[in-house]
């Protein structure tokens, strides 16, 4: 089984027009849509209401956005970052409202915490792929728009209490458990104390792939005890303003062992130490987003490619599993 991750989508800008048409993430089925499950973080609002929020940046979409991804072969879209709830609450009523007809399932998002944090579930070749998403970006989003018990918003982990639990919950009834996060900070290629002790807790949870977004650089991947973690994606659909770095990208893929996965299942879970992580493998196609907002192969692949591999000695993981 592979799974695929894309790091950070938006439309705004000239890379608005890619849903002018229907297949303007096309290019895209052939790095996303090849795996058997693929996630990318949408970072928008899916509105044309509301008003601005007070932060520097505001990005917004129609509802095309989330079909344009579904053509592109993605499978789960996650919406928990900082710019969801760019246009308040009527911004917020259109994106749940969206997402609720959406193509894709999506998630990190919804009507209250157990709606955020509610995984979708992928099933391949029997198996059940289950994905929850969180935002762990300490802004003005998660902390004026949490989704609470009786509350809309994001699913928001500046503590790990609720997303832990629900790991915890959705480990009991899936297969392979991806838990999509946006945190970190902002253009560093290591990844901060509140990524590295975070990724511990999920995998002491039961986490089995942990990857994540939001600081617009690729950081470090690789095994954590028995999950595999990949700190930072980058940016992927992307209207560059801040130069080269900006427009390093790629798609990352994991093989998960099948065979290893049906084995676990039928074994205790106070043995599941010794079995070790069904993540076997681990694949980097390295990308550049392109002036109009697309990431394609560059000439500079193996400079990109190494680059990605030195990344993952700050993030102290180890290469195999």
């Amino acid at each position: 089984m592979t799974i695929a991750f894309g790091g950070d989508i938006h439309f705004e800008g000239a890379v608005r027009r890619l849903l002018d048409g229907e297949d303007g993430l096309g290019e895209l089925r052939a790095s996303l849509g090849s795996a058997d499950v693929a996630v990318v973080n949408l970072e928008t609002a899916i509105t044309d209401r509301g008003v601005p929020q007070p932060k520097i940046y505001h990005f917004r979409a129609s509802p095309k956005a989330l079909s344009a991804l579904d053509r592109a072969g993605v499978d789960v879209v996650s919406m928990a970052n900082n710019h969801a709830v760019d246009f308040g609450p009527d911004g917020l009523a259109d994106t749940l409202a969206a997402r609720d007809v959406s193509p894709v399932p999506v998630v990190g998002i919804g009507r209250n915490a157990a709606d955020a944090f509610a995984p979708a579930v992928v099933t391949v070749r029997g198996l059940r792929v289950a994905v929850i998403a969180s935002t762990q970006i300490n802004d003005y989003t998660v902390n004026t728009y949490p989704a609470t018990t009786s509350t809309a918003g994001v699913a928001g982990n500046l503590r790990n209490d609720r997303l832990l639990a629900a790991v915890k919950a959705a480990r009991a009834s899936s297969d392979v458990l991806v838990v999509f996060l946006h945190w970190g900070t902002d253009y560093t290629s290591c990844p901060d104390s509140a990524q590295v002790a975070t990724a511990t807790a999920l995998e002491a949870a039961g986490a089995d792939v942990i990857v994540g977004g939001h600081a617009h650089r690729v950081q470090g991947s690789g095994w954590l005890g028995r999950a595999f973690v990949g700190y930072g994606l980058g940016n992927f659909v992307w209207l560059n303003t801040r130069g080269e770095a900006d427009t390093r990208s790629g798609v990352l893929t994991v093989t998960v062992d099948e065979a290893a996965v049906r084995v676990r299942a039928a074994t205790p879970r106070d043995r599941w130490a010794a079995l070790g992580s069904v993540v076997v493998a681990q694949d980097y196609a390295p990308m550049r987003v392109s002036d109009d907002g697309i990431p394609r192969v560059p000439a500079d692949a193996a400079l990109l490619t190494q680059a990605w591999e030195q990344a993952r000695g700050c993030a102290r993981l180890r290469s195999h599993p």
